[in-house]
């Protein structure tokens, strides 16, 4: 073979290596998640609870990331509207659902057209105290006086904002638990609620902290418990029901990440650490607490064990109660 040919086949051959090297490049060279903005699906209204939770978790995580977070309101049907967007979402890490009781509930009290397999526990966020209240001039010193009185005579009505609602939870757990007698008064939302309260249309009902701490505050209702395991930073005058001896009676308005089913590990893993780091930082801390607001973050395994309890323990007061969507 001549020196000429020999130096023609050695370019060809690097040509053709060049040009693999080059088809070869897009697969090596692909941005790493994140590569452009993420959404964060609200299934409620601007402005509750699991909204500002949202929007504190997206900001703060979007710092970690790199990326914007776009919050997306979608509301409607009891939360089953924003839920079954992302559970029919790609599952890429660019959608995920600001999740709430209703991904363990919903499924148990009302049709939905997904499965709760399709949706993967991601991080939670933190959650807001449920308060039971009662108007200003109630004689009812705390919530084992208010069940000893609701025992009485006709009993009492209890405003919920809706079936399936934290505060139809809270009311489940007084009856078939400790016996109160309560007769439900099902309102279309918390705020309708918290006024038939005010207007002593209704013996109690059950808020989030964010909800209720103004008119705590200005003395415009009286509260006799918080619904979850600890005091509420922003008033902690305020003894839970479990320190009055009502252990059963854990439950508040908690807000988590789920993503669609199918979403790459190392991306939940990754977004898990943005939200934790993110509610671990102290002026969101602060800022939180203020409102009433408790900030959790954590690992994946912890919140995919808290959505595992949540759903055993709200399934059994699906059943006692027979709670069903009408």
């Amino acid at each position: 073979m001549t020196t000429s040919r020999r130096t023609t086949l050695t370019r060809t051959a690097l040509a053709a290596l060049a040009f693999t090297g080059l088809c070869a490049a897009p697969a090596f060279a692909a941005d790493p998640w994140p590569s452009k903005p993420i959404r964060f699906v609200v299934p409620f209204s601007a402005g509750g609870a699991n909204d500002l939770l949202a929007r504190a978790a997206a900001e703060g995580a979007s710092k970690v990331l790199g990326q914007p977070i776009v919050v997306d309101n979608k509301p409607g049907a009891g939360a089953v509207l924003g839920t079954d967007l992302v559970a029919k979402a790609a599952p890429d890490g660019y959608t995920f659902l600001v999740s709430a009781a209703g991904v363990v509930s919903n499924s148990m009290i009302r049709k939905v057209g997904y499965k709760d397999s399709d949706l993967v526990p991601v991080a939670m966020i933190g959650l807001a105290p449920s308060v039971i209240v009662v108007p200003a001039n109630s004689p009812y010193k705390d919530l084992k006086d208010f069940v000893a009185e609701s025992k009485k005579g006709q009993g009492f009505h209890f405003a919920t904002a809706g079936t399936g609602s934290t505060p139809h939870f809270v009311e489940g757990l007084l009856t078939t638990k400790y016996n109160a007698k309560l007769d439900l008064v099902p309102y279309k939302s918390g705020s309708e609620s918290i006024a038939a309260v005010l207007g002593n249309q209704v013996e109690a009902t059950s808020e989030a902290s964010i909800v209720v701490l103004p008119y705590l505050k200005s003395g415009k209702l009286k509260a006799v418990a918080t619904t979850w395991t600890q005091r509420i930073s922003a008033y902690p005058q305020l003894p839970t029901a479990v320190e009055q001896g009502f252990a059963e009676i854990r439950i508040a308005h908690w807000a988590g990440v789920h993503a669609p089913a199918g979403t790459p590990d190392a991306i939940l893993d990754k977004m898990a650490a943005a939200i934790d780091t993110a509610m671990k930082n102290p002026a969101t801390i602060e800022r939180l607490k203020g409102m009433g607001i408790e900030p959790v973050g954590g690992t994946r395994a912890s919140f995919i064990k808290f959505v595992d309890e949540e759903r055993a323990r709200l399934g059994d007061v699906v059943k006692a109660t027979g709670m069903k969507d009408e």
